[in-house]
């Protein structure tokens, strides 16, 4: 494959956590490794807290290089991941500046890809490549407007209207729609979308990642007890409120500890319910540095992996998944749907019910009393991980479709000057 050049336009990139950044980051990186070209347009990272960080804080635009990816931030209206109006004013920041300064400050690629959500990022990606006069290539991780409007965050029928108008025309526009999840697929062709315009690219694990741990006790008082651990977004759609309620339903059992490690929306009110309910069995803790995860996964005896018993969720593969699999620690999946297949062909967990804190309660009693089913599942789901969802391989994977998107509009070009798929 000759060398490509393209831009990749994403909100949220390194050192800010969470799944699109890291799935930018370990894309992008691999395909500069190969010899390609790799542009990412993003944020001053500032999510969840709506804080940004001290050593960006100042500028209007940074071009960086990391790892060989060349970035350039651009200015965001910072808000904490929480609330709506100003969120909105977040996203549209964006919108305008990466769009803006896309034009004006980097190169013709050959192909532009826009992630979403959030939503009019993708949106900005396919005004750039109209700019540019090179293909839109659409990565949809999370089925917007309708997960938005199954959590109850989006309710005006009129705004709901106009963003599945745009989630169409985007649909329409895009050269090539890569998906994470192949019920994404099955979604998108219900939409009218033809099936070979769709690829799906899972998300997976960074082999160099998943090596990161040092070795030492990141919680040395729990070193004796039977740690279950939420890692990750405290958010609207994780049901963290039944975990706590499995908590309360466990403290008269000393040996367990649940710990949560992150930052999110629902923090502040999960915090205020563990104190209303006076739990002793529970740590939350503050994020963590990305290269710091490892080492709290396998502290963990078991970490949970939920979502609210909302349709839309069974059609998503929670990226966080594979990195437990990858640190061979047990799951408990409260996810229906695609997720729950994967962890039961996996053989690397639990599956029960989402919202059910009697059966969490039962999953987390019935895996402490078997150390062996957990060493099981932990080595099956790694096994399983290593042969299917390394990030390496699924990189290439999304770059020979990339590289399919760009022969056909370079034919297209030479065939006849005014051919366009835009």
């Amino acid at each position: 494959m000759s060398k490509l050049r393209i831009t990749f336009l994403c909100q949220y990139f390194p050192p800010e956590m969470g799944a699109p950044s890291a799935r930018t980051y370990e894309h992008a990186r691999h395909w500069v490794s190969l010899g390609h070209q790799v542009t990412v347009i993003t944020g001053f990272p500032n999510h969840p807290t709506g804080i940004i960080r001290p050593e960006y804080r100042g500028y209007f635009t940074k071009r960086e290089s990391t790892d060989g990816i060349d970035v350039l931030r651009t200015w965001v209206y910072v808000a904490p991941n929480k609330g709506f109006t100003r969120r909105v004013f977040n996203f549209a920041s964006f919108f305008l500046s990466s769009l803006i300064l896309g034009a004006l400050k980097t190169d013709r690629p050959e192909v532009v890809v826009g992630t979403s959500p959030q939503f009019l990022c993708a949106l900005s990606a396919y005004l750039l490549s109209c700019v540019k006069r090179v293909p839109f290539v659409f990565e949809v991780r999370d089925i917007w407007p309708q997960s938005a409007v199954e959590l109850g965050a989006l309710k005006n029928r009129t705004l709901i209207r106009m963003l599945e108008g745009i989630e169409l025309f985007l649909y329409g526009r895009a050269a090539l729609i890569v998906g994470v999840a192949e019920s994404t697929r099955q979604y998108l062709v219900s939409k009218g979308i033809p099936a070979e315009k769709i690829a799906i690219i899972p998300n997976g694990i960074d082999k160099d990642f998943i090596e990161l741990d040092s070795g030492r006790s990141v919680l040395p008082q729990l070193d004796n007890m039977f740690v279950v651990s939420y890692i990750g977004t405290h958010g609207m759609s994780h049901s963290l409120d039944t975990v706590l309620e499995a908590a309360s339903k466990l403290e008269a059992d000393e040996d367990i500890h649940f710990l949560f490690v992150g930052e999110g929306a629902e923090k502040a009110r999960l915090l205020k319910i563990a104190r209303d309910l006076k739990l002793s069995n529970v740590t939350f803790l503050n994020e963590r540095p990305r290269e710091d995860l490892i080492a709290y996964y396998k502290a963990s005896d078991v970490s949970l992996v939920p979502l609210k018993k909302l349709p839309i969720f069974k059609q998503v593969l929670p990226s966080k998944l594979f990195e437990l699999m990858g640190t061979r620690t047990a799951i408990i999946c409260s996810v229906e749907g695609e997720a729950a297949a994967l962890v039961d062909r996996a053989g690397a967990g639990v599956v029960i019910e989402p919202e059910n804190a009697d059966a969490l309660v039962e999953a987390i009693q019935r895996l402490k009393g078997d150390p062996q089913l957990r060493e099981q599942l932990g080595k099956s789901g790694y096994q399983f991980v290593m042969a299917h969802y390394l990030r390496s391989i699924l990189a290439e994977s999304y770059l020979e479709f990339l590289g399919r998107v760009i022969d056909r509009r370079h034919k297209a070009e030479s065939g006849n000057p005014m051919t366009s798929e835009l």
